[in-house]
């Protein structure tokens, strides 16, 4: 049963530094809703979030809010300034703290820890625990997965599932949308389009939506051309008869421009691409028996024990793991930058690295977007070993020509990142490095990326909790299994969730026993071959390609016959069931085929 709404905003409207930001925002939000805001970076996602928290006021339009009800906000860059512990800022404004401390239990934050010393991910957890804490109505998140890792990021989905009231998300991170939400907003060119289904159909709806928008903009097109033809032959403004005629012609001309922004607003996106840079070895990087461990005030840390680990040209390697696991130090282990206790790391001789941290530190907040681009002057820089001109290779990256005199610290985080992209992918490279990239890009910046780094033929190594993108873009996953441990999975990282199952399987009584015989059995031999199941696998899918393929072109061949559905309805029926299912059949056992070559690649390079 359909639920009252708690906010609705009917035909809001804001201009920002003197542009048109919402042209007529109208939607409503109700209880048990999970709502994905999505849209290009700059399109006023987050604004739009602080109307609905009477924190911004529109410039007219209506926003009712069902009396009484309560917000929480946890914005993209929560601030915890002024707080002598992360508990006062977590129970600030409670009238007990209790909840506060539960919420921080459950957040795995010390309560009585100085908010000035928490890394970004235990700010992130803090921001989290202050608004469950307050059991608000309405729950507002903007970017709420930034610096979490998947451990923390699942036990997040889950509190949102069990939420009773509405939940408006703002994310970068399309599985946790897919996993929440239940409805979806687009917000583009100013205004709102709501979608009854979850962000799993988004890019199905949107598609539906922009095929009958190019059928409107082409009747519109040859409409506007007879009305334009009509013109020409003269009308009068003088004429009465005319005027409305003249004035529906002015109106249509506007809805045709804005119709045509609209569907630019989704195809128009980052050009990204990146050089490799010159011929190489194929051994980039070579590990043997390292070791690193530092002191903490918690006792040793240990970030590898004996680890040997070969990186060859071409490899793309998605190092995952939960946060304190050492991801980043490991980087810097096998780049060289960290001295290691034991062992060795040998490099290719021709190896260029562009790295790409998280911490964006190569950006000053005070040079502008042109000068973070040219920082030796000049109107022109060299990206990838060709002369482009600065205008031209930042509107590349979505940065219109008025942006480019702006000041680094007045972008958004996405148009930071955008930068930070723009800069690091103008070097030359034959190893891409890059921690957590995908923090703040918008969607279709975020697809380019995984296109991009899909057309590199260089090195790939990607930190990142980001599970679709890991999914998308690397071929096998370097995975902490415990004591400075790491082992290699084949594919991205949900193929590694499900070969670690089996690992940690196997690991199990080591865990438990100090018998040597279970020591020797995990210290075995590692495998060099594929099981015999996956060879026999891929035998029957060899032969059974060719016969998919045949039926397939069989069957076009039939239903081309322009009176087979005259002659026959059922029959081209029965042809057109089966050649969708053939072809999907295909398509499983082609990818079925490419995972066990892939696992095929990893086994011989271990």
């Amino acid at each position: 049963m359909a639920q009252p709404p708690l906010i609705t905003l009917n035909d809001v409207r804001l201009t920002f530094g003197g542009k048109p930001l919402f042209t007529g925002v109208s939607f409503s939000l109700s209880k048990g809703e999970r709502v994905a805001l999505v849209g290009r970076n700059g399109a006023g996602k987050s604004t739009l979030m602080k109307i609905i928290s009477e924190s911004v006021e529109a410039d007219s339009g209506e926003v009712w809010r069902q009396p009484g009800i309560t917000y929480a906000v946890v914005a993209q860059e929560p601030s915890l300034a002024g707080y002598d512990t992360v508990l006062d800022y977590v129970a600030d404004g409670l009238e007990a703290s209790y909840m506060a401390e539960a919420e921080l239990m459950e957040f795995g934050v010390d309560a009585s820890a100085d908010p000035a010393t928490l890394s970004g991910g235990q700010q992130r957890r803090a921001a989290l625990a202050r608004a469950f804490a307050r059991d608000p109505d309405v729950i507002l998140l903007d970017e709420p997965t930034n610096h979490l890792d998947v451990p923390m990021i699942e036990a997040l989905e889950a509190r949102l599932k069990g939420f009773n009231g509405v939940v408006l998300l703002v994310s970068h991170d399309r599985r946790f949308l897919e996993n929440v939400s239940t409805n979806t907003l687009w917000l583009r060119q100013g205004k709102v389009l709501k979608s009854p289904e979850g962000y799993t159909k988004f890019d199905e709806w949107a598609e539906q939506i922009e095929v009958e928008e190019e059928r409107q903009l082409r009747r519109m097109t040859t409409q506007l051309k007879d009305e334009q033809h009509w013109l020409a032959r003269g009308v009068t403004g003088r004429r009465k008869r005319n005027q409305g005629r003249l004035a529906k012609l002015k109106q249509m001309r506007v809805q045709h421009a804005e119709m045509r922004g609209a569907l630019q607003d989704r195809k128009s996106t980052a050009d990204l691409s990146v050089s490799s840079g010159d011929s190489m070895s194929k051994k980039v990087i070579e590990a043997k028996g390292l070791s690193k461990t530092f002191d903490t005030p918690n006792g040793p840390l240990v970030i590898a024990d004996d680890l040997s680990l070969r990186i060859l040209r071409g490899d793309r390697i998605g190092i995952i793991g939960p946060n304190g696991a050492g991801k980043t130090t490991l980087v810097r282990l096998l780049l060289g930058e960290i001295e290691p206790d034991a062992g060795n790391v040998r490099l290719s001789k021709t190896l260029q690295v562009t790295y790409q941290d998280q911490t964006r530190d190569s950006l000053n907040a005070t040079d502008t977007v042109w000068e973070a681009l040219a920082p030796n002057g000049g109107d022109s820089i060299m990206v990838q070993g060709n002369q482009r001109h600065v205008a031209a290779y930042a509107k590349d990256f979505l940065f219109k020509p008025e942006q480019l005199r702006q000041p680094v610290g007045a972008l958004s985080g996405g148009e930071r990142n955008r930068l930070a992209l723009a800069i690091g992918l103008a070097q030359p490279s034959n190893l891409l490095v890059m921690d957590e990239p995908t923090n703040d890009l918008d969607m279709q910046t975020l697809e380019l990326l995984e296109d991009m780094l899909l057309n590199y033929d260089g090195t790939l190594i990607l930190v990142s909790h980001d599970r679709a993108f890991l999914d998308a873009t690397v071929t096998s996953c370097l995975c902490p299994v415990g004591d400075g441990r790491w082992v290699v999975t084949a594919g991205g990282w949900s193929d590694a969730q499900n070969q670690l199952k089996h690992f940690r399987k196997s690991d199990a009584p080591v865990q438990k026993s100090e018998k040597p015989k279970a020591d020797n059995a995990v210290r075995a031999k590692p495998q060099k071959k594929l099981s015999y199941k996956d060879e026999h696998r891929q035998k029957e899918i060899n032969a059974l390609i060719p016969k998919l393929q045949q039926e397939i072109r069989t069957l076009e061949e039939k239903m081309s016959d322009p009176d087979f559905y005259t002659r026959d309805p059922n029959g081209f029926a029965k042809a057109s069931d089966r050649i969708g299912a053939a072809r999907d059949e295909l398509d499983e056992i082609e990818m079925e085929w490419l995972e066990i070559e892939e696992k095929r690649e990893a086994l011989a390079g271990s």
